[in-house]
C-alpha cells in the first residue's frame, strides 16, 4: 500500500540555484530533508503537475542513486503523470535534454555536479531543465529559491524502492515510472546529424586511430555505444569507460591538468590521431590531436568554419554564440561569411533563447563546452562526432585544420589562469576594487597596450530584454588583445577566480609560439592592474588552460 504523506520541514537558507542549479557537498545534501525541501520547492514552483511527464537521471555520483528514489517517491506524492528515468540512474545532461523536447516533457531533473569531484566526499547537484530542455532561466530558479526560503513541508509517497535496471514500466501511485535505455533516443539524434556512413569509414580504416577518456563517468555508456558498437571502432577506443561513484578517484574536468593520462598518451611515442576526453556529465569536451592541443575557443571556430562539411549543418549557420570570456576567434569566422556573433553571459541559460527563436545555430564556451540547436545544453560527443565528421571529409590531420584556420582568420592566442578556493573575502574584494578601476582605464597607456574599452559586462537579452549585470570585467585593447576577470559560480569551496588572457596574431609566421609566452607581456599587466598577487596571496594559478 502506497501511502502519500506530509513531512513537516523548516527551510535551509543556502538552496540559491547557481548558473547549474543547487550544488553542494554530498555531506549537506545527505542532512536530513535538504535535497526534499529543494525537490518541493520545485514542484511547487511549476505549474500543474497532474498528466505532466518529467525526465530523470543523473552522472552516477556517489547519492546518485539514492536520491532518484527518493525524488521518485516526492513526484508520485506530488501527482506527476509519468516519468522517464534512465536506466541504472544514468543520464547525461546533453541526453536529457534530447529525451526532453523528443517527448515534449514539462522538464527534468539531472542531478549532477558535472565536471565537480564525486564520491562520499565530493560534490552533488541537482538542476531543473525546463520544456525546451534547457537550464532553467533566472525567473524560474528565482521562484525555485524563492520557494525554498518559506517552504514548511514537502509531499512523499511511502514507497518500496525502485527497480531501475530494468527497462519498461511500473507504477508508484498513480504516476507511470518508465525505465528508459539511457543512450537510445540521443544516438538516434546524433545519427541524424552527422555522417556516421563516412565516420566508420575513417575509424575503420586501419589509417586512424582515437582514443576517447570518458573518465569514469556519464559519457562512458554513451561512447561505447556510438564509437566501438556503432561506428566500428577498435574495442579499447574508449578509456575509463564504466562510471563510478567517486569517477575512479579522479576530477572529471577534460582539461590539460585533469585528463592528463589522455594527455600522455596523445603526446607520447606512437600516439593515436585523434584524442578526446569528456566530464562528469557529459556535456563538456577537450579535443586533441596527435602532439597538438585545440583550445576550446579555436575548436568553435573550427566547427563553425567547417559546419557545412556536416550533414546536419549543410546549409549553413543562422548565426554563432559565445561566452563573454570566450575568445573572439569565432567573431572571425562569423565577420567573414556574414552570420551574426553572440555575446552572452558564461552559463548555457543564455543560449537558449537565441537557439529557440533562430538566431544561432552552434554556441560554445571557453570552459571546454560547446553545442547547437539540436539539443539545449552543451555537448561533449556532439563535439567529438562534429570533430570527425570534418576529418572524415577533411582527410587531413587535426593540426593541419587549426593552422590551416590560424592562415585564414589569425591566431587567437589563449588561456584561462585559475585561482582556486580562494578567500571569499579577498577575491570580493579584489573584483570591487577592479569595478572601481573601470571607469578610468580607457584611453590608457601600459606599455604596448593602449585600453580601447573597458566595462562591467552588462547583457541584454535580445530576445526577452531581461537584463544580467556585473558578469565579468573586461578589459580591451586597440590591437584586438583582452584581459577578463571574473568568480565562477560553480565551485563549492571558497571563490575560484577566473584570469582570462587573449592576444590576437594575424602574422603565420608568428602562430608557432608557445601560449604562455606569447601572452607574457598581458600577464603581468592583468596582474599589475588588478593586483591579484597581492590581493589574495598567491603567486601561481591553480590550473593554466
Amino acid at each position: 500500500m502506497n501511502i502519500s504523506q506530509q513531512i513537516s520541514t523548516t527551510p535551509f537558507l543556502d538552496q540559491k540555484p547557481g548558473t547549474s542549479g543547487l550544488r553542494k557537498a554530498v555531506t549537506v545534501f545527505q542532512q536530513p530533508h535538504y535535497l526534499e525541501n529543494f525537490i518541493q520547492s520545485i514542484f511547487d514552483s511549476l505549474e500543474d503537475l497532474r498528466f505532466q511527464t518529467l525526465v530523470l537521471g543523473g552522472d552516477g555520483r556517489y547519492y546518485n542513486r539514492q536520491a532518484i528514489q527518493i525524488i521518485l517517491k516526492m513526484a508520485a506524492a506530488n501527482g506527476v503523470g509519468r516519468i522517464k528515468v534512465g536506466q541504472g540512474g544514468i543520464l547525461s545532461t546533453p541526453a536529457t535534454s534530447c529525451i526532453i523536447r523528443k517527448y515534449q516533457a514539462l522538464g527534468g531533473i539531472v542531478l549532477s555536479a558535472s565536471h565537480n569531484p564525486g564520491g562520499p566526499d565530493g560534490d552533488f547537484g541537482v538542476k531543473y531543465n525546463i520544456s525546451n530542455g534547457g537550464p532553467a532561466p533566472e525567473k524560474v530558479t528565482e521562484a525555485i529559491y524563492a520557494r525554498s526560503k518559506v517552504i514548511d513541508r514537502y509531499q512523499i509517497l511511502e514507497a518500496p524502492d525502485v527497480d531501475l535496471e530494468t527497462l519498461g514500466e511500473s507504477r508508484m501511485g498513480d504516476m507511470v515510472i518508465e525505465v528508459i535505455d539511457s543512450v537510445e533516443d540521443y544516438e538516434k539524434l546524433m545519427e541524424s546529424l552527422f555522417d556516421f556512413d563516412r565516420i566508420r569509414q575513417l575509424l575503420t580504416s586501419g589509417n586512424f586511430r582515437m582514443c576517447m577518456d570518458t573518465l569514469h563517468a556519464v559519457a562512458g555508456p554513451y561512447a561505447h555505444a556510438i564509437f566501438e558498437q556503432r561506428l566500428g571502432a577498435p574495442a579499447g577506443t574508449v578509456r575509463s569507460g564504466i562510471p563510478l561513484e567517486d569517477f575512479g578517484g579522479g576530477h572529471p574536468d577534460p582539461n590539460l591538468v585533469y585528463a592528463h593520462e589522455l594527455v600522455d598518451i596523445l603526446y607520447g611515442e606512437n600516439a593515436p590521431d585523434f584524442g578526446a576526453a569528456s566530464d562528469g556529465d557529459g556535456d563538456r569536451n577537450m579535443i586533441l590531436g596527435r602532439k597538438f592541443f585545440v583550445t576550446p575557443s579555436d575548436s568553435l571556430a573550427v566547427l563553425a568554419a567547417n559546419a557545412k562539411l556536416v550533414p546536419g549543418y549543410s546549409s549553413g549557420l543562422a548565426g554563432v554564440a559565445r561566452s563573454m570570456p570566450t575568445s573572439e576567434a569565432v567573431d572571425r569566422v562569423a565577420a567573414q561569411i556574414g552570420i551574426e556573433c553572440y555575446e552572452t553571459p558564461t552559463g548555457w541559460k543564455f543560449f537558449g533563447n537565441l537557439l529557440d527563436a533562430g538566431k544561432a545555430t552552434l554556441c560554445g564556451e571557453e570552459s571546454f563546452g560547446t553545442g547547437s540547436n539540436h539539443v539545449r545544453e552543451k555537448d561533449g560527443l556532439w563535439a567529438v562526432l562534429f570533430w570527425l565528421n570534418i576529418l572524415a571529409v577533411r582527410q587531413q590531420s587535426v593540426e593541419q585544420i587549426v593552422r590551416e584556420h590560424w592562415k585564414t582568420y589569425g591566431r587567437n592566442y589563449y588561456s584561462r589562469h585559475d585561482y582556486e578556493g580562494v578567500d571569499t573575502e579577498q577575491a570580493n574584494t579584489l573584483m570591487e576594487n577592479l569595478r572601481s578601476l573601470v571607469p578610468t582605464l580607457k584611453g590608457k597607456q601600459f606599455g604596448n597596450y593602449q585600453v580601447e574599452y573597458s566595462d562591467d559586462f552588462s547583457y541584454t537579452d535580445p530576445i526577452d530584454g531581461s537584463i544580467s549585470n556585473k558578469q565579468g570585467i573586461r578589459i580591451g585593447f586597440t590591437d584586438g588583445s583582452r584581459i577578463v576577470v571574473r568568480l565562477s559560480g560553480t565551485g563549492t569551496q571558497g571563490a575560484t577566480l577566473r584570469i582570462y588572457l587573449e592576444n590576437y596574431e594575424s602574422d603565420p609566421a608568428k602562430h608557432d609560439l608557445d601560449t604562455q609566452q606569447a601572452l607574457a607581456s598581458l600577464i603581468t599587466l592583468a596582474d599589475q592592474i588588478g593586483q591579484i598577487r597581492n590581493s589574495i596571496g598567491r603567486e601561481q594559478p591553480t590550473v593554466i588552460t
